[in-house]
């Protein structure tokens, strides 16, 4: 009550930043059924600046949560570059995504408050997580006699409001519109909080990782750059294309278009010095001297502006965390643990995917189905991830800043054919399909290759899965779903009503792990026997490889987690048989679920076949997948490759998931 001082509280997870890092945690704890609260020093209000370019594998992310759909209408989308040389006449267009990568054919552009309003409503819609923001930790402390007994609420957190309005971290020209009242338990009191878990999403200067003793390594450029959000008046005939004008002498200039006519405008600022520190003096800097700047470098086309949504100034550092985790009870994510130039797009969509990695685990050790060692696994994966997102940013801020050749031995410059072929190399970067997890705990190692993974005893395990032997898998059963990548999406017809689907669409994002079985050609008898076995065989193993065989709706508010449905893993069904010669019914009941209330479940068997109206996917051809014997695919809930067997190869599929799921006897729920 609001009366009660010094209140304290449980929560399985505690979440500090309602930024996307934030939001993105707590939508995967809604979905999962966790017990979770989000708290943020700023007000819920800001609705200027800040990120607002969305990758196609975040898009996909955004799609598995059903919430897609509002984003792809109201934003502004970059299906080309146009690139312009110092003579400002248009070198070249090229596609701003690799064609085919994705059911998405192009990134988008939406203010970041837009995305985080859409991430606030839908977690409301679906749980009872609270967003607290004018509310700020004051300290944070680990009991050590309880941090093994991952069961234990072993943080203890203390928050207090904050005066309202206060947005003492953001930078120059936020709009912020009033706050809504949002109740706080402590109500001018301080509350102690005590987690299981605490991720600290609170972004560059980040409040949790300085608690922790914790550094950013890399370093600070001298490349100084101003940005402008207007809606421009202009004569420049690419001001609705994402594109660079590289001046001769006066710099670079990015435009983004954004939604409702706005234009993003990143200015280099070549005229302006640091001091003997390294550092610029910003107060120096306006939005009428980057404006000067754009002038300048887009000649003989004009710029100008009435209307400005908002503004700042930067100086480009790349940095990455010491450390990503305490303890694997408090972790960082986004900004907290890598800093980068925004021009390339990747802030977002990385910090995104950082929780998106890290939720489902979090939710499968709280609600006691997977060991605590998975935890280990987030920072093994998520480092390389920001070391390359670090390394791309050092080469595109350096391509963004230099100046252009001005002959062909001047050895300063850059080409426009440099820039080019730089763009298109990272592309598959840049839109989020390039991470690529190793062999570890929950990514089996490919045992196609004639080597053997290090099989150490199991007292010997390490953070990196090392331990018991990694799981071994069948790379080239499916050529093109490589282990450690993000699944693929290709389009598939349903079995019974005919209807055409991108398979990933069918994949979302509630916890659970996907078994896909591409079972072939099951119109040859011999196949469907494959199949049967194949079912037999998971039948007598529901213990170690619990099915998921409930519905979930993500209409409904009380939403059935994978333990409230029994399973751990939804079974999915692809073959490539004529529909016309087999029967729905000629499949195993374990891969048609029949409940005696909602009947059978018809959304678990497609076809690879041509559609009436959305033509042929080739699905098995896109996944590398023989047409006749088929094998199966293992996703993670972040959709990321696992494991691929045969269909006789139950045994070591059971390998795969004992390796960190809890044994039903040793189950104990959170």
């Amino acid at each position: 009550m609001a009366d009660e001082p010094n209140k304290e509280s449980e929560v399985d997870v505690l979440i500090i930043g309602a930024g996307p890092a934030g939001l993105m945690a707590a939508l995967c704890m809604a979905r999962c059924g966790i017990k979770a609260r989000v708290v943020d020093k700023r007000d819920v209000g800001v609705r200027a600046g800040q990120a607002d370019g969305i990758q196609c594998r975040t898009l996909e992310i955004l799609e598995s949560f059903g919430i897609v759909d509002r984003i792809w209408k109201e934003s502004c989308h970059m299906p080309e570059n146009p690139d312009g040389d110092g003579l400002i006449h248009r070198s070249s267009r090229i596609p701003n995504t690799i064609k085919g990568l994705s059911r998405f054919p192009c990134g988008v552009l939406l203010a970041q408050h837009r995305i985080e309003a859409i991430l606030r409503e839908t977690i409301n819609q679906h749980s009872t997580i609270q967003i607290h923001h004018n509310v700020e930790p004051v300290s944070i402390d680990i009991d050590s006699s309880n941090v093994g007994d991952h069961s234990s609420h072993a943080i203890k957190i203390k928050l207090r409001p904050v005066e309202r309005g206060h947005l003492d971290h953001l930078t120059n020209g936020v709009k912020s519109s009033p706050a809504q009242k949002l109740e706080h338990p402590c109500q001018g009191d301080q509350e102690t909080v005590h987690a299981r878990y605490v991720i600290g999403c609170d972004g560059a200067h980040s409040w949790t990782r300085a608690q922790l003793g914790f550094s950013m390594e890399g370093e600070q450029t001298e490349y100084l750059w101003g940005v402008l959000d207007i809606i421009p008046l202009t004569d420049f005939p690419d001001i609705r294309s994402r594109c660079a004008i590289h001046s001769a002498e006066s710099g670079t200039i990015m435009v983004i278009p954004r939604e409702d006519g706005l234009v993003r405008i990143y200015c280099q600022l070549s005229t302006v010095a640091p001091g003997d520190d390294g550092r610029f003096d910003r107060s120096r800097i306006t939005p009428e001297s980057i404006l000067n700047a754009a002038q300048r470098i887009i000649k003989p086309y004009k710029l100008d502006y009435k209307y400005r949504d908002w503004w700042t100034v930067y100086q480009i550092g790349q940095r990455v965390g010491n450390h990503f985790s305490a303890q694997e009870r408090i972790f960082l994510a986004g900004d907290a643990i890598h800093t980068h130039s925004p021009k390339a797009g990747q802030g977002m969509n990385v910090s995104i995917q950082d929780t998106y990695n890290l939720g489902w685990k979090i939710a499968m050790v709280v609600k006691g189905i997977a060991m605590p060692s998975i935890l280990a696994t987030y920072e093994t994966e998520r480092r390389g991830v920001a070391q390359e997102l670090i390394a791309f940013d050092q080469e595109y801020s350096r391509l963004w800043s230099s100046r252009p050749k001005k002959e062909i031995t001047d050895q300063d410059g850059i080409s426009i054919a440099d820039f080019e072929r730089a763009f298109l190399q990272q592309q598959l970067f840049s839109s989020g399909f390039g991470v690529h997890y190793g062999p570890g705990l929950l990514t089996a190692h490919d045992s196609s290759n004639g080597r053997t993974a290090k099989c150490p005893a199991p007292e010997e395990e390490t953070a990196s899965g090392e331990g018991k032997g990694i799981a071994s898998s069948h790379q080239p059963l499916a050529t093109r779903t490589v282990l450690g990548k993000r699944f693929p999406s290709f389009r598939v017809i349903n079995h019974c009503d005919a209807r055409s689907w991108h398979l990933g669409e069918r994949i979302k994002s509630d916890g659970l792990f996907h078994i896909v079985l591409f079972a072939g050609d099951v119109s040859q008898p011999s196949q469907m026997d494959r199949v049967r076995g194949f079912a037999r065989e998971m039948t007598g193993r529901a213990d170690t490889i619990p099915l998921h065989r409930g519905r979930v709706l993500f209409e409904s508010r009380q939403l059935p987690s994978s333990r409230d449905c029994g399973g751990v893993a939804r079974l999915l069904t692809v073959h490539s048989a004529p529909r016309r010669c087999v029967e729905i019914h000629e499949f195993p009941p374990l891969l048609l679920p029949y409940d005696e209330e909602l009947g059978y479940d018809y959304d678990c068997i497609f076809v690879d076949e041509e559609s009436y109206y959305q033509g042929y996917g080739h699905a098995y051809d896109g996944y590398g997948v023989d047409h006749t014997r088929g094998c199966v695919v293992v996703m993670r809930p972040d959709q990321h490759v696992a494991w691929i067997g045969e269909l006789e190869d139950v045994p070591g599929l059971e390998v795969y998931f004992t390796r960190f799921l809890v044994q039903p006897s040793d189950q104990i729920c959170g």
